[in-house]
C-alpha cells in the first residue's frame, strides 16, 4: 500500500486499512500486559510463597517469551496477513490471563504469563501495518503518534494496578486486563482490514529471507539502537519494583504513581517524534533521544551522590528515560522495517525479538544486582552503561549514512 491508501480508511470497516486508534489500542494492550501488575510483585510473591527474585521472572521471563514469539509473528504475518495473526495473539492473551488469575501455584502462573506473550503481536504488527500503509518518510512520524497514544496505557496501568491491589488484591489487575483484551479483540475484528497485499508464498521463504536482513549493517544499527535504548527502560522495570517496595517501602498504589512519571515522559517523547521526525530525519531523532537518556541517568547519579533520600530523587530524573525512548524508538523501528520494505513483518519480528531478548537479559541483570544494602547505585550503573552503548549504536548508523547516503527504504547497506 502507499500513503494514498490512508484516505480510504473507514473506521469499523474491515475492508479498509485500520484507523490509527485501533493500532494504538492493540499496541497498548501489549504494554498493559507488561506492566499493570508491577506494583503487586511483592504481594504476589507473598501469595505464592516464593521469593521476589522468582516472582520477578514474571517480568524477565515474559520479555524472553515475547522475544521468542516475535520470531514467528513477523514471518507468519508476511505469509498469512496481519489480521489473522493479530487476532490470534489477542486470543492467546485472554487464555493466559485467565490462567494467571486463577493459578493455584507460581508454576501455573508463569505458564499463563508465557501464553500472554501472544499479545506482543499488537506491537510488532502495528509497526508493520504502518509500513504497509505509508512510505518511509512518514513511517517514523506515524509510529511516533501510534506509540504516543499507546503510552497512555502504561501511564495509567501501573497506577490502576496498584489501586486495584490495595482494594481487591493482585488478581483484580488480571481481571481488568481480561476485560480490556476482550474489548480490543472486538475492535480489531471490526476495524482491521488486511494491509499486507504482497503475502509470501510460504514460511520457509520468509526464514530464507533472514540473511538479507542479518547481512544489512543498517538493520543491525537500527536494531541495536532499539535494543539498548529500550534496554535502559527494561533495566528500570527489572529493578524499580524492588527499589520502590524494599528500599523506599512504598505501597503498591504509591509505586504505581511513580511509574506514571516514566510513562508520561514516554508519551511526551513520542509526541515530539510524531511532530518532528519528518522534519529532522530519523538519525537526529535517535541521537537526541539517547542523549536525553544519558542526562536523566546522570542526574539520578548526582542526586544519589548528594545523599538525596526521597523516592522522587530516584524516579523523577529517570522520567527523562521515557522522553528519550519516545524520541528514539519510533525512528529506530521505522528504520528497522524499511531496510527491506517487502520484509517489513519479518524485520519487525526479528528486530523486535532481538530487542526484547536483550531487554529480558538486562531486566534479569538489573534485578540481580540490587540488595537493600547497595541501594540504587548498581541499577543506575547498569542503566548508564546501556545508555552509552545505545548512543554508540546510533552513531554507527549515522556513520553509514554519511558514507553511503541516507536510507531510502529500497536498500540494505
Amino acid at each position: 500500500m502507499t500513503g494514498a491508501n490512508l484516505s480510504k480508511t473507514r473506521f469499523l470497516d474491515r475492508t479498509t486499512p485500520p484507523h490509527i486508534a485501533t493500532l494504538v489500542l492493540a499496541a497498548g494492550l501489549a504494554a498493559m500486559s507488561m506492566n499493570i501488575f508491577l506494583p503487586s510483585l511483592a504481594s504476589m510473591a507473598e501469595h505464592f510463597g516464593t521469593s521476589y527474585a522468582v516472582m520477578q521472572f514474571a517480568v524477565s521471563g515474559y520479555l524472553a517469551g515475547t522475544a521468542a514469539i516475535q520470531i514467528a509473528i513477523g514471518p507468519l504475518s508476511d505469509l498469512f496477513g496481519r489480521r489473522p495473526v493479530l487476532i490470534g495473539g489477542i486470543v492467546l492473551l485472554l487464555l493466559g490471563t485467565l490462567i494467571c488469575t486463577f493459578a493455584p501455584n507460581v508454576t501455573v502462573f508463569m505458564l499463563g504469563r508465557l501464553m500472554q506473550t501472544g499479545v506482543v503481536a499488537g506491537i510488532v504488527l502495528s509497526r508493520a501495518i504502518v509500513r504497509d500503509m505509508v512510505p518511509l518518510d512518514e513511517a517514523a512520524s506515524m509510529i511516533g503518534y501510534v506509540t504516543m497514544g499507546m503510552s497512555l496505557v502504561p501511564m495509567v496501568a501501573p497506577t490502576l494496578g496498584g489501586v486495584l491491589d490495595d482494594l481487591y488484591g493482585w488478581q483484580a489487575s488480571f481481571m481488568a486486563m481480561f476485560i480490556a483484551g476482550l474489548a480490543v479483540l472486538l475492535l480489531v475484528w471490526r476495524d482491521l482490514g488486511e494491509t499486507n497485499t504482497a503475502q509470501s508464498a510460504n514460511v520457509a521463504e520468509q526464514f530464507r529471507s533472514w540473511p538479507q536482513l542479518l547481512r544489512s549493517r543498517r538493520f543491525w544499527g537500527y536494531t541495536l539502537t532499539a535494543t539498548f535504548s529500550s534496554g535502559v527502560f527494561f533495566s528500570f522495570l527489572g529493578g524499580a519494583p524492588f527499589v520502590g517496595s524494599v528500599i523506599f517501602r512504598l505501597s503498591p498504589s504509591a509505586l504505581g504513581l511513580y511509574f506514571f512519571t516514566m510513562a508520561a515522559g514516554y508519551m511526551l517523547g513520542n509526541y515530539f517524534s510524531g511532530r518532528y521526525a519528518r522534519r529532522f530525519g530519523i538519525g537526529p531523532m535517535m541521537l537526541s533521544g539517547n542523549i536525553v537518556n544519558v542526562i536523566g541517568i546522570g542526574m539520578a547519579f548526582v542526586l544519589v551522590a548528594l545523599g538525596a533520600g526521597h523516592p522522587f530523587a530516584f524516579f523523577g530524573p529517570l522520567s527523562l528515560i521515557g522522553i528519550g525512548n519516545g524520541l528514539t524508538l519510533p525512528s529506530a523501528n521505522a528504520g528497522m522495517v524499511s531496510v527491506r520494505p517487502h520484509l517489513a513483518g519479518s524485520a519487525s519480528g526479528l528486530g523486535g525479538a532481538i530487542t526484547l531478548g536483550g531487554g529480558a537479559a538486562l531486566s534479569v541483570v538489573a534485578g540481580s544486582v540490587l540488595t537493600p544494602e547497595t541501594g540504587t547505585v548498581p541499577l543506575l550503573a547498569v542503566m548508564g552503561l546501556t545508555a552509552v552503548v545505545a548512543l554508540a549504536a546510533t552513531e554507527y548508523v549515522r556513520w553509514i549514512d554519511r558514507r553511503e547516503g541516507a536510507l531510502t527504504g529500497d536498500d540494505g547497506r
